[in-house]
């Protein structure tokens, strides 16, 4: 468990028992991932709603932006549960937020955390600030679809084939393709296969599937790129950026599949792309290969996520900015 931030004086951590209380006693939830979900904050989200709701409770799933999922993501919704943000009701009896590391994450969403009767966060990242009433985080799981199948254990809900898909999302991607998985997620994966999940059906739009313009975006974007071998502690860091007309003319899909094909580059151990969403800001994905704390590098920029996947926004020029994260990797730890 991570501590709390200080101005949440009331939040705590809690057991899995505890969570499962807080989950089947609510008659009303709101079930949120951050904003731009990707297939672990939504498919938990949604994973752990067709839970509640075939329970009794009356749910909602919904995020801060865009205004709806990646294309790629919309068949895990089997139940219509997924409502826009200004939908969503203002004073939650039970708030989850799931996947998300700060409550600025949130976006537009963010003040659900104070309005919400209780909020429970349900999260892996080692950066988890503790927000909301309750939280609980092991950054020991590698995605959160694991820590909601525990949790679907717990509560004694099924695991049929719905169920499965969503939290099957969460662990391909996250893991990616189980090439980061334990033993024990890859015993996981197996039971969700029992129960029905198509492997290839669902990765392949998650991970394999892009339009022929994404070629033409990924040149140009590529051709930004740039190889600094003496960066990031000596180990090497690669790193390119998506101006604005690629961010707000492409699909989610396309813009945060980038970071992938940077992070190939064998001479650097961190890849960053920085991805223009506003006049002076941008959001930014790191990767690590192992051997650097990208976690510690993206905290010290506001940001966070976990020690080989992380990232941040920030306000500035992109040149300004690329120093910052300079010297944000120089004092990153190394990792074991």
């Amino acid at each position: 468990m991570v501590a709390a931030e200080e101005s949440w004086g009331v939040s705590r951590p809690v057991a899995l028992d505890e969570a499962v209380g807080l989950l089947t006693g609510a008659h009303q939830v709101v079930l949120l991932a951050h904003v731009n979900p990707d297939a672990d904050a939504l498919g938990s989200a949604l994973a752990l709603g067709l839970a509640l709701h075939r329970h009794g409770a009356q749910v909602q799933v919904s995020f801060g932006a865009p205004e709806e999922p990646a294309e790629s993501l919309r068949d895990l919704d089997v139940a219509g549960l997924v409502v826009p943000h200004h939908g969503v009701a203002h004073v939650p009896e039970l708030l989850v937020v799931l996947d998300t590391g700060s409550v600025d994450r949130l976006g537009p969403l963010a003040d659900r955390a104070e309005t919400a009767g209780t909020t429970l966060v349900i999260d892996h990242h080692a950066s988890n600030s503790g927000f909301g009433t309750h939280y609980y985080v092991d950054p020991r799981a590698e995605a959160t679809a694991v820590m909601v199948l525990h949790l679907l254990d717990a509560m004694g809900a099924p695991v049929d084939l719905p169920t499965a898909r969503c939290l099957y999302a969460g662990l391909v991607t996250d893991t990616r393709n189980f090439r980061a998985a334990s033993p024990d997620t890859h015993a996981m994966a197996a039971r969700l296969l029992v129960a029905g999940v198509d492997a290839e059906a669902v990765t392949r739009p998650l991970l394999d599937t892009h339009p022929f313009s994404w070629l033409s975006m990924l040149s140009t974007v590529l051709a930004t790129a740039r190889l600094e071998v003496g960066e990031a502690r000596g180990l090497g860091l690669v790193h390119a950026r998506i101006g604005s007309a690629h961010v707000s003319g492409g699909r989610q899909e396309e813009i945060e599949s980038v970071i992938d094909v940077l992070r190939t580059t064998a001479e650097a151990e961190v890849a960053v792309v920085l991805k223009q969403v506003g006049e002076h800001r941008w959001t930014a994905s790191m990767r690590s290969k192992g051997r650097l704390d990208v976690a510690a590098a993206a905290s010290a920029l506001g940001g966070g996520g976990h020690r080989v996947a992380s990232g941040f926004t920030l306000d500035g020029e992109c040149t300004d900015i690329l120093d910052r994260v300079r010297h944000a990797l120089a004092d990153a730890p190394l990792l074991g």
